[in-house]
């Protein structure tokens, strides 16, 4: 009997490319892993891998049983699946992967309707950026992920998952109430009316602070960057005792301190279109299903949700 983790091992290195990198994935030395494809061509009896050097590739015969692994993990959630459904009732535990700003709004009251209409499903919560929470799903560490994209930055879906779009979350400026663009009567801002003010920006090369800098640029200018963060509570904790313009996704600046509001801003682009994401084919699976109608269900978030579709895609995004 093959061992499916090593198998897994095998399906992450054609995927993958390099001993190093399905290490990172999986948290251990790439002499661990090593180790194991060297026994999982003893149980097999037939060589698998290419040696070159340093290097590694498949063979044929590795690279068959690479792509027959999928059809055996995807036999093995088949049959998690019959036996949740002989139950006739979602059960066990759901692992959810959600980015920080969609902890509170999103993922807790999730686990209060989950639970509360299903007794034997139990909500598992893990906080991971994009990038990490699809490396997560494809490793079955979770079973459905929440994940994001910021439209002016028109990131390729992502790789290897079945996602389906939740909601869209424009971009505000947080601002002071004695800044001129924030008047009473003003229902938008034009991003050039802050061009002279001092900034906070999330971090160069993420998703956010890329997003941030394309479409000031778009709009004529450069921001004077005072600060950097990754988080957006801290960012807004810094324009209230500051007076410096930020700029977040909505769904993060539902609770402001009184010197603050929030307000939405012309270019239309600046957008970040939020996802749900599953392994192909397992969105029919009960705590699966469960979730996914949880969260689709109209309200999610204080939003309704928008217009739907489902992807299979193949690329990655960019984290942010």
């Amino acid at each position: 009997m093959l061992d499916v983790r090593r198998l897994l091992l095998l399906r992450d290195l054609a995927a993958h490319g390099t001993v190093t990198a399905v290490a990172e994935l999986h948290g251990v030395t790439p002499s661990a892993v090593s180790q194991q494809l060297r026994l999982l061509e003893d149980e097999t009896g037939t060589r698998l891998l290419e040696r070159t050097g340093r290097s590694v590739h498949l063979t044929a015969a590795g690279q068959q049983l690479a792509n027959d692994t999928e059809h055996v993990l995807t036999a093995l959630e088949q049959a998690r699946d019959r036996l949740h459904a002989a139950a006739g009732e979602p059960t066990g535990p759901l692992r959810l992967a959600c980015f920080p700003s969609a902890l509170a709004p999103v993922a807790a009251p999730l686990g209060e309707a989950l639970e509360g209409t299903h007794q034997n499903l139990s909500l598992h919560i893990v906080e991971a950026e994009p990038e990490a929470a699809v490396r997560l799903l494809l490793r079955r560490r979770v079973d459905v992920a929440l994940l994001y994209r910021y439209t002016n930055l028109a990131t390729p879906p992502h790789s290897g998952v079945e996602t389906r779009v939740l909601r869209t979350d424009p971009l505000v400026a947080v601002l002071r109430h004695d800044h001129p663009a924030a008047r009473p009567e003003r229902n938008t801002i034009d991003l050039r009316e802050l061009a002279d003010t001092s900034w906070i920006s999330a971090p160069p090369r993420t998703a956010c602070g890329d997003a941030v800098l394309q479409a000031c640029r778009s709009a004529g200018f450069t921001p004077q960057v005072r600060h950097t963060c990754a988080d957006f509570s801290a960012m807004i904790a810094l324009a209230a005792s500051g007076g410096h313009t930020v700029l977040v996704p909505r769904m993060a600046a539902a609770h402001l301190p009184p010197a603050l509001t929030a307000r939405p801003v012309t270019d239309s682009a600046l957008t970040r279109t939020i996802e749900t994401a599953v392994r192909p084919g397992t969105a029919h699976e009960p705590g699966i299903a469960a979730c996914l109608a949880a969260l689709h269900a109209p309200g999610t978030a204080g939003e309704p949700p928008a217009r739907s579709s489902t992807r299979r895609s193949g690329a990655t995004a960019n984290p942010g």
